[in-house]
């Protein structure tokens, strides 16, 4: 099975894990082992409605079910909701094998900050470090411990997991956590964008970016601004691997060039960070708007989001 290829799973049980929070199981219609996983790994959903979404792996690495869970958005955009006023359990849903761009790394210590619904990624990660001696600790932030997911299963962590509900106590000291001598640990964090952004410019000063870890389920206005087409972006040329060329407008993505030429491509976030679209490529040279590469990755020029990403010269060829 390709990594973009999708197949069939059975949501096998629904479960109500806060007043806006579903988790849905996910088991192979034949009982089949489902692909192989690690924390921080998330799969693309496509739902019986139509709609592609990407979801965090919640449940434990190794097990024959999967975990998801999905927030009930007010503003979205038709999957929250069809998801809790309409999926049912032994619904098939179609999804592609995980992808991981917020991977676990070898750390002498662990800090995890986890915002809402972003407490999704960061389960597995727990599990993992709980495993082994390595010091860990968890904030969970959330307006209220009652729009707060898996608290039932946090407390089994005792006083490593700290639940912090603003209705309760207020803001949290961010400062008090994050500001602290630099001992070393590595950072991990999901959430909305307003908590990344924050916790960003806390660590903006740290000598080592590389222990800072993070992952976005929702654009910010600004990165989104950054990812679109701007004055002084050029036409250039898309060449696919069975040689059908495309040309991509000033003023147009490569993803919309490729869809109005007819070609199928899936997409989702449209804004750079949930790598449904990542593409590889095969040569040119990539103007990365992304949020979602590593520095390394977008240094090696063979991979792409179309969504957002373009052509520095004027030609790309890629293999799609």
């Amino acid at each position: 099975m390709k990594p973009t290829e999708f197949f069939d799973v059975t949501v096998s049980a629904i479960n109500r894990e806060s007043d806006c929070v579903l988790s849905l199981v996910l088991e192979h219609p034949l009982e089949e082992a489902l692909p192989e996983w690690e924390p921080g790994a998330h799969v693309d959903v496509m739902l019986p409605n139509g709609v592609l979404r990407q979801y965090s792996l919640c449940s434990e690495p190794g097990k024959p079910d999967w975990r998801i869970a999905v927030l009930r958005e007010p503003n979205g955009r038709g999957g929250s909701a069809y998801v809790h006023d309409q999926l049912q359990p032994g619904t098939k849903v179609q999804i592609r094998a995980p992808r991981n761009n917020f991977a676990l790394a070898a750390a002498t210590e662990y800090v995890f900050i986890a915002g809402g619904i972003g407490i999704t990624p960061i389960l597995p990660m727990i599990r993992r470090v709980a495993e082994g001696p390595v010091p860990w600790r968890l904030v969970y932030l959330g307006r209220s411990r009652k729009s707060m997911a898996f608290l039932d299963e946090l407390e089994a962590y005792g006083p490593n997991v700290h639940i912090h509900a603003d209705d309760e106590n207020g803001l949290f000291p961010l400062a008090e956590l994050i500001n602290t001598p630099d001992t070393g640990f590595h950072l991990y964090t999901c959430g909305p964008g307003p908590l990344l952004k924050v916790i960003q410019s806390m660590t903006a000063s740290w000598v080592d970016q590389s222990r800072f870890h993070f992952e976005k389920f929702v654009p910010d206005p600004a990165d989104a601004s950054a990812a679109a087409p701007v004055a002084g972006d050029h036409a250039f040329t898309v060449e696919l691997s069975d040689g059908t060329e495309v040309g991509v407008g000033a003023d147009t993505s490569i993803l919309k060039a490729l869809e109005d030429a007819g070609v199928p491509v899936l997409s989702s976030c449209r804004e750079g960070i949930c790598g449904t679209c990542e593409t590889p490529v095969l040569a040119g040279e990539i103007d990365h708007r992304d949020s979602l590469l590593s520095e390394d990755e977008r240094a090696a020029m063979d991979t792409m989001m179309i969504c957002v990403s373009r052509c520095r010269g004027q030609r790309l060829v890629l293999d799609a």
